[in-house]
């Protein structure tokens, strides 16, 4: 028995060691005059990312952009934080193209050579390994971004760097909602109409 109870501790701590982290949020607010030389588009996005493991998840909604489409990346890794440009890292091979609004959902493995720009992949030791390492470093030091280049603007229309985003946990939800609707109450017996007396 206590044999027994040995093996099952170990194979809980072994599958506690492999298990994987959370999943990491990142969001990007995509304008004009975030470009490196800045444009007065009247386009936007805000797109949403998560990491989870070695799979980058994606969505990039888009609207109002001065000119159809041509193609959009994410671009790493520049030198600072928010400002500068770097090469692109993984493109996005199914992007809608030749349109001014739409959206785009995609999910990357990055353990797989063929994501990454070859150009990327090389400079970071030709390895996915080492490039998802430092796709992800770039992401956590707000040094990667996502780019949407169109016919007028081909070096790029909007861009926005990757910034960590906190996901509420569920009882922060629950607690909100429960905000909200006693707010809602409150208000609602504040202006109840009150009868008129006859004079």
């Amino acid at each position: 028995m206590k044999r027994a109870l040995t093996v099952l501790a170990l194979a809980a701590s072994t599958l506690a060691a492999t298990s994987q982290a959370a999943p990491v949020y990142y969001r990007a607010v995509a304008s004009g005059p975030a470009e490196d030389i800045p444009n007065g588009s009247p386009g936007s996005s805000i797109s949403a990312f998560e990491i989870d493991d070695l799979t980058l998840r994606a969505e990039v909604p888009f609207r109002d952009l001065s000119s159809q489409t041509i193609s959009a990346h994410i671009h790493c890794c520049t030198v600072d934080a928010f400002r500068g440009v770097g090469p692109v890292a993984i493109p996005f091979t199914d992007f809608p193209l030749q349109v001014t609004a739409g959206a785009y959902t995609a999910t990357f493995d990055l353990g797989a050579p063929a994501v990454y720009d070859p150009d990327f992949l090389a400079a970071n030791g030709g390895t996915p390994q080492l490039a998802s390492g430092a796709l992800i470093n770039a992401f956590n030091g707000n040094q990667a971004y996502v780019n949407i280049h169109t016919e007028r603007y081909t070096g790029g229309e909007i861009r926005g760097f990757a910034v960590a985003a906190p996901i509420p946990e569920p009882h922060t939800w629950a607690m909100m909602g429960m905000g909200l609707g006693m707010l809602a109450l409150l208000a609602r017996r504040r202006f109840i109409p009150q009868p008129r007396l006859a004079k």
